[in-house]
């Protein structure tokens, strides 16, 4: 089930929070909760993806991009992650999600969030490529960044990052065609 009261209760966290720029950082603090975990008794690696939403949503609200999308009826959508898991996360702990646009180009967005450990440890790292979308497909960053005042022009895109895309791009699609 989707964590619909904690999305409200991070919304309403952080609605008077500083608005940050495109790139600025949002910090907030989670507990992994008993239907967040799997048999292992840790926090589950797809419930993992849906509490990213609890640091990319206020993100988004912070820097002005909810506002816009419903201004102009846009959506905005998930094309692709990466993540990488190193530190175990059990139930009722702690932890702090960072959140961050990282660059964008023609007609992506790209995002890092990380969970991080009482301990200082990074429990797990994930790489989004999101899309602004209307009915007519993909709104480019550059438009929204522009209705929303600000610069368009990207900040330098990480190698980690132009590595990646450049790796997705290899992949097959439609996949599993034998």
């Amino acid at each position: 089930m989707y964590p619909v009261i904690r999305m409200l209760w991070q919304l309403y966290k952080h609605r008077k929070s500083e608005p940050l720029p495109p790139t600025g950082t949002h910090v907030s603090q989670h507990y992994c909760l008993p239907w967040d975990i799997d048999l292992w008794m840790e926090l589950n690696n797809g419930r993992t993806l849906t509490l990213y939403d609890l640091g990319r949503i206020p993100l988004a609200h912070r820097t002005g991009l909810v506002g816009l999308l419903r201004r102009n009826r846009w959506g905005l959508t998930m094309a692709g992650v990466s993540v990488r898991y190193r530190r175990r996360i059990h139930a009722f702990e702690k932890i702090e999600m960072r959140s961050r646009l990282i660059c964008w180009d023609e007609k992506f967005m790209y995002l890092e969030q990380s969970m991080w450990k009482k301990n200082g440890d990074c429990a797990n790292h994930a790489l989004y490529r999101s899309a602004i979308t209307d009915k007519n497909g993909i709104v480019r960053p550059t438009e929204a960044l522009k209705q929303l005042g600000l610069s368009a022009d990207p900040p330098l895109m990480p190698k980690w990052v132009a590595a990646w895309i450049a790796a997705d791009a290899t992949r097959p699609w439609p996949p599993m065609q034998e």
